[in-house]
């Protein structure tokens, strides 16, 4: 039996502590853009065995979204349009199973993400104990510090969406992966595919651990030479089929009532335009198979992602917008997101690894073999950040997170090991100073920690000018803009909102929609959200037709005040 060291205790009380910060921010938050379409959705799944909505996001982590809400009596309007009718009318039966239902959207939308932040508990929990393994329990306590207490994590480990759930599910797959390949036994193979298919439940873009299993396995038996080439193969397609196995079940459990010709209407529908008419035309044939109509459902929403990522997404990104993919996105958002603390250590990290590479050019091939799994966290880094900044999608850092703690996992294994190396009592200072500033700036972003900026950027203050959409604005302030609007009696305000919660359940007849381009509106209390507001006073990028010019004209007014850095509202006599 596993014994439990100070050290272990330490790490349950950073963890117990991000984990309060975490529910205590979250509670002023109004529910976020995806999130009325993935509670519905889970609440639906556990309630109707039947996943017309959301199938471009796997069940699991919506399921533990849902599982609280069985324990309340809550109205659930099968009847209306947008379940009967509409392909995939998420968005709509969100917002009515949230606000036109007769139920309590906040006491859904805490309950709901009291039960997701598990997942952040969990990511934490194997974070620690990977690091310590591979480092020591010191070190593991550095990982896991970095980890749990980054502003983005727990920005996005509070809410009901898939990004952290992805970022548990990298480093569980590939934990129990590196596991089998240092020691192969069937035990091992087992959980490792046990694990791959768990994270394919989790999040569709897990399907990169598919080429990354693959190709640090083919790097494993090059070097190493500790397995033979037929045994690699006949590995990966044991863990790759147990995977197959996992996820067959649960995709049943979620077909189980849904009619069978609606799934196979919904998927021909969803598929009618995917590039590749053999693959889309195999989905839907599988639909009306008893045995393949779990996989056929996975594999539709596969495919939404392909063709999702592709399709690109209209973004603000340093006073431009447009459709298209900025290649200096991911990089910029990055280095103005992340800490400064966590980016010295990065960078002290970086540059001993480089030196230890250039000091050390005869041992290289020994350090392969010896490290294995800092290669797989090296190249799942590189893979990801990769197809991230090739891809056409740019309205987040929370879409490179899932590569954050095999960031601080290496940034951790680094740092300890040069701690070591002479002049300890001074490195450890210096560790300590960055751990101090890092705790202190988490604890100074309560409770805005979706909208942190690091101090590159000027702080969440200044984040709207650089971008916006998940980095700042999500339509979490709505209650927060509520409470400025009945604390300072106004009695009606304009607004253009954007995120997932209903302004007019909470301002009532105080709220009227705002026009940009409704020159009579131009007066009175007036309110925009930072993502429509930084969309509508930009510069097209060359070939954008969008209307970029929409609210130049609020250029000329200065905000009365910012609603968590994410509504600006304004004034006009």
């Amino acid at each position: 039996m596993t014994k439990f060291s100070k050290i272990d205790f330490v790490a349950g009380i950073i963890i117990i502590s991000a984990l309060a910060l975490a529910i205590f921010s979250v509670k002023g938050d109004s529910v976020t853009t995806d999130e009325s379409p993935h509670v519905t959705a889970g609440y639906s799944y556990l309630t109707q065995n039947d996943m017309r909505l959301n199938p471009e996001h796997p069940p699991l982590m919506k399921d533990l979204a849902g599982i609280p809400l069985l324990f309340k009596n809550l109205n659930i309007d099968l009847e209306h349009y947008s379940w009967k009718t509409d392909i995939n009318g998420q968005w709509t039966f969100g917002t009515h199973f949230l606000y036109e239902s007769g139920n309590n959207p906040d006491e859904i939308i805490f309950n709901a993400r009291l039960a997701v932040m598990l997942i952040f508990v969990l990511l934490g929990i194997m974070v620690y104990i990977w690091t310590k393994e591979r480092y020591g329990a010191k070190t593991g306590l550095l990982g896991l510090f970095l980890t749990v207490f980054s502003p983005n994590i727990i920005a996005n480990g509070r809410y009901v969406t898939t990004d952290v759930a992805a970022a548990f599910a990298f480093v569980l797959g590939t934990y129990f992966f590196v596991k089998f390949i240092n020691n192969q036994t069937k035990k091992n193979l087992l959980f490792a595919g046990i694990a791959f298919g768990i994270a394919q439940l989790l999040k569709f873009s897990l399907i990169i651990l598919v080429p990354l299993f693959v190709f640090t396995g083919i790097v494993y038996w090059f070097i190493s030479k500790k397995i033979s080439f037929v045994k690699l193969v006949a590995s990966l397609t044991g863990i790759f089929f147990i995977g197959a196995l996992v996820i067959w079940p649960v995709y049943q459990f979620h077909v189980w009532k849904y009619p069978v010709e609606r799934q196979k209407a919904d998927t021909a529908f969803t598929l009618r335009s995917y590039p590749v008419k053999p693959i889309a035309d195999a989905v839907i044939w599988a639909t009306d198979k008893p045995l393949l109509r779990s996989y056929a459902q996975y594999s539709l929403g596969l495919l939404m992602v392909f063709q999702r990522t592709g399709g690109g997404n209209t973004t603000y990104f340093l006073g431009e917008v447009n459709n298209q993919a900025w290649k200096s996105y991911f990089p910029t958002v990055y280095a103005l997101k992340e800490t400064i603390p966590a980016l010295s250590l990065m960078l002290i990290a970086l540059l001993i690894g480089i030196k230890n590479i250039f000091k050390n050019r005869n041992r290289i091939k020994k350090w392969l073999t010896e490290s294995f799994t800092e290669i797989v966290w090296l190249s799942f880094i590189a893979i990801y950040w990769a197809l991230s900044i090739k891809g056409n999608l740019n309205i987040g850092v929370r879409h490179v997170l899932p590569t954050f703690p095999f960031i601080y996992m290496l940034t951790a294994g680094q740092i300890s090991g040069w701690v070591k190396t002479g002049l300890k009592p001074i490195k450890v200072l210096v560790v300590c100073i960055f751990a101090v500033w890092l705790g202190m700036e988490t604890l100074n972003t309560y409770p805005y920690y979706l909208t942190y900026y690091n101090e590159l950027a000027g702080g969440p203050d200044n984040g709207y000018k650089y971008a916006v959409d998940s980095n700042l604005d999500w339509g979490q302030d709505l209650k927060r803009l509520t409470a400025y609007v009945n604390e300072n009696n106004i009695e009606k305000i304009k607004l253009d909102y954007f995120g997932g919660g209903s302004p007019e359940y909470y301002l009532g007849n105080k709220y009227e929609r705002l026009d940009a381009n409704n020159v009579l509106q131009r007066h009175g209390w007036l309110a925009v959200s930072a993502t429509l507001l930084q969309n509508g006073r930009a510069n097209a990028v060359k070939g954008f037709q969008g209307n970029t010019t929409s609210y130049k004209w609020l250029d000329s007014y200065t905000p009365v005040t910012k609603i968590g850095y994410s509504i600006f509202v304004y004034k006009i006599d």
